[in-house]
């Protein structure tokens, strides 16, 4: 059987992700023979919707089962509508939490667990105007992808916690670089 696990990383020992809709990878996973693919999401930085496109591409993808953290209304339904049932995990790798499922051990979402929305990162000081918050407004840039927002739990473990703040350093470096390089290039009258 093809299941899905929204996932931090791209194999089976990465931190399994609370996010559904916005989380970087899903690990699609033959759960017979443990044979994995990583899959970047696609809708991660959709401007919106992300749910309802994540939710459709992991069903165009052949998942029969999802297994997430917290899934949304719109995500929901979209699985609801395909007979494809929504597993809830919470922390632990990617494989933990097929093993979970294996064992019957995983509850079953009989809804969305989290309101519309609850992915995108408003109100955590990151600004929602043209500048996404890194002092670009109108005409300046064009505006590059945020990274995830912080997982809204706890990290389970020590190792999910540093699997998880090393995904986010090396966000903001990457969005440092292209931010010191845009103001190079300013200073330079280009």
């Amino acid at each position: 059987m093809k299941i899905v696990v929204t996932s931090n990383g791209r194999d089976l020992d990465a931190p399994a992700s609370p996010m559904f809709g916005r989380c970087p990878v899903y690990v699609f996973v033959d759960t017979d023979t443990m044979q994995f693919e990583a899959v970047d999401n696609p809708a991660m930085s959709a401007a919106g919707g992300a749910g309802i496109q994540a939710a459709q591409f992991v069903v165009q993808q052949g998942a029969q089962a999802a297994l997430t953290g917290n899934v949304g209304p719109n995500a929901y339904n979209v699985f609801r509508a395909a007979n494809v049932p929504v597993y809830l995990i919470s922390g632990g790798t990617v494989r933990e939490a097929v093993e979970g499922y294996k064992t019957g051990r995983l509850p079953s979402a009989a809804d969305a667990n989290v309101q519309a929305h609850a992915g995108m990162g408003m109100g955590r000081g990151r600004g929602m105007g043209r500048g996404m918050g890194r002092g670009m407004g109108l005409g300046m840039a064009p505006p590059t992808p945020q990274p995830a927002a912080a997982p809204a739990a706890p990290p389970a473990s020590r190792e999910e916690e540093v699997a998880t703040l090393g995904q986010m350093a090396g966000d903001l470096r990457k969005q440092l670089a292209e931010v010191m390089d845009r103001l190079d290039k300013l200073e330079k009258g280009g």
